[in-house]
């Protein structure tokens, strides 16, 4: 998949993967992590989300990693910010109130231009991707982050020959193929979600489950 089709789809405001509200689940279950107010947290792929404020009012420095400029633009302007802007190598960062933007492509991403960090929020990353760049996702993460860290991973299950991707079904054992060696993985909650989601019965899925993970780099 393409950066030109993401891009394109912000352009054109084909954005149904927006919610217009903090995520449920990060809220029930981010205090899980136990993670310190003061914990720094990467936001890959990020889109628009509002969930980076409610990580922010939590006390935590955010950094939020997108490809479209359109989408940060639109999250300052409708929080009601205004952001520095600046160019860093291949990306554009800009920066208000605690919540910074990486612009660019997320695979360019090095360790030293992310800064340490203690918790992810992965709502949209892991899905967004079709499985060739799910695995080089996961590979990528591992360059940026150090042991201990923990993620908050949502990911959707369905049968895949029923509705082509994104968002894409990424199954139990796939996450434990992905995680298992260099993680603790945690389930904490599956529940059936087709009857909240009449885009996806609208395009021929029958059954559509929302997984909740725990992550935590082993050293």
């Amino acid at each position: 998949m393409q950066a030109d089709f993401w891009l394109e789809r912000w352009q054109n405001q084909e954005i149904g993967f927006h919610l217009p509200m903090v995520n449920p689940r990060l809220m029930d279950y981010w205090p899980r992590l136990a993670l310190p107010p003061d914990a720094r947290v990467l936001v890959p792929l990020a889109g628009k989300t509002l969930d980076l404020g409610w990580l922010r009012a939590q006390g935590h420095a955010v950094l939020a990693v997108e490809l479209s400029e359109d989408a940060a633009r639109a999250f300052y302007a409708e929080a009601g910010l205004s952001p520095t802007r600046c160019v860093e190598g291949a990306f554009i960062r800009y920066s208000a109130q605690g919540v910074d933007y990486l612009v660019g492509d997320f695979f360019a991403l090095s360790a030293a231009q992310c800064g340490p960090f203690g918790g992810v929020w992965d709502r949209g990353a892991l899905v967004a991707l079709p499985p060739e760049l799910r695995e080089r996702y996961v590979a990528h993460m591992a360059t940026l982050g150090a042991p201990g860290v923990q993620t908050l991973l949502i990911t959707l299950e369905y049968a895949q020959a029923q509705m082509n991707g994104p968002p894409f079904a990424v199954p139990e054992d796939e996450v434990w193929s992905y995680f298992g060696a260099t993680h603790d993985v945690e389930l904490l909650l599956r529940e059936d979600i087709l009857a909240l989601e009449p885009r996806f019965a609208a395009r021929g899925v029958t059954a559509l489950d929302s997984a909740v993970y725990r992550l935590q780099r082993r050293a």
